[in-house]
């Protein structure tokens, strides 16, 4: 999980949200409701190029508000990395909110998070082990 959520509120622009995203080199940004500071929805690169550029309007002309994705999809911060990557499958999300039991957030997993994680978890000699048993079976087949 990335613990460094970058936010932006309802009443910005889709232009600031672009910006924001560019100058902070995020892919997303979770959008705030300046009156309570509670998340309420997220924006992504890709609601920006599909609500955005694709429909022909002005990010200049457009709150962001009007081109979340909402509701979000959260998580516990106790959950094993393998039901966070279940929940992103079920629910066809690419960003999950990690969040406490009081809706504060705490982070923010996305696709990338799992190349980390499994990077740590892979064992090069047990992978390199494979290769060549299978390197070794499709030999025998081609003798």
């Amino acid at each position: 999980m990335n613990k460094n959520v970058e936010t932006i509120n309802l009443d910005n622009t889709a232009y600031e949200a672009a910006k924001k995203m560019r100058d902070r080199k995020v892919s997303s940004l979770v959008v705030v409701d300046g009156k309570n500071g509670r998340p309420a929805g997220i924006i992504t690169e890709r609601d920006l190029t599909r609500r955005v550029c694709a429909e022909g309007v002005s990010s200049r002309d457009v709150l962001v508000q009007k081109v979340m994705s909402a509701p979000l999809v959260t998580i516990d911060p106790n959950s094993p990395v393998e039901v966070a990557a279940d929940n992103m499958i079920h629910e066809k999300v690419r960003h999950l909110l990690v969040t406490d039991k009081d809706g504060k957030t705490l982070g923010i997993i996305t696709p990338t998070d799992f190349g980390k994680v499994l990077s740590e978890r892979m064992d090069m000699d047990e992978v390199n082990s494979l290769i060549l048993k299978a390197v070794q079976e499709e030999s025998s087949y081609n003798s």
